[in-house]
């Protein structure tokens, strides 16, 4: 099973052609020139059977609260290239009894011009570089097929209003939940991985697939927080 699978999701076809990757983001500037880090593997090699995938989207203001010093060197933190919310971290493959393709040889490396055609979606070269490299790699030949696959997912739900959301007194993982299923009613509870940071604020949400694309359990590892854990959302002011 490869992800050429994913051209059968519905009506999501229509979005196999070359488009520009508008993530959650505000005022999104891409940049003319775009040069590709290269990425050191960290880990062991492996292959094996893909059983499902995992579809990683970050909480920017979170991640760039915590950057520290780093948050004014960083495009996704600056606010120069624009302002974001939520982000795709990546696409994950998944394998059996816990453990995961990764790190996959790969012929070929990503362009600047994909790279840059990405930024609004991923706004971070170095990250894009290595999702591919570590995830991508294991699941396509190409890393144009891999960043098409995530913007066809990315393009694939409606995503609740995080802000207001995080106004709530006495907001839960199960309110971000059931947020997120109101405003995706095909997605199965289950489906909805909820990350955290050690003081309790939304780090990441991580949607779960099958094999056939179809959204699945994530199951314990995935699912991370219960609905009834207290949730605090950062809004970057």
């Amino acid at each position: 099973m490869t992800v050429r699978r994913a051209w059968a999701i519905g009506g999501l076809a229509m979005l196999a052609a070359p488009l520009p990757a508008l993530a959650q983001a505000y005022q999104c500037r891409v940049p003319e020139h775009v040069s590709v880090p290269r990425v050191s593997q960290e880990g062991e090699r492996r292959g094996g059977p893909i059983t499902g995938y995992t579809f990683a989207l970050s909480w920017s203001p979170e991640f760039c609260r915590d950057a520290g010093d780093r948050a004014e060197r960083l495009r996704q933190c600056n606010r120069r290239s624009g302002w974001f919310g939520l982000i795709v971290h990546g696409l994950w493959p998944e394998g059996r009894a816990g453990r995961w393709p990764q790190w996959c040889k790969a012929r070929y490396r990503p362009s600047g011009d994909t790279i840059a055609g990405n930024l609004c979606m991923t706004p971070s070269a170095s990250l894009l570089a290595r999702q591919w490299t570590k995830h991508g790699a294991c699941m396509t030949r190409r890393p144009s097929t891999y960043y098409r696959v995530m913007r066809i997912l990315w393009h694939s739900f409606d995503i609740p209003d995080l802000d207001r959301l995080s106004r709530k007194r006495g907001l839960t993982v199960g309110d971000l939940r059931d947020e997120w299923i109101a405003a995706n009613p095909h997605v199965p509870r289950g489906g909805i991985g909820v990350k955290q940071n050690e003081r309790g604020w939304l780090e990441e949400i991580r949607l779960c697939y099958g094999r056939d694309w179809m959204p699945a359990s994530c199951g314990g590892r995935r699912y991370g927080a219960a609905d009834d854990a207290p949730l605090s959302i950062w809004r970057g002011l």
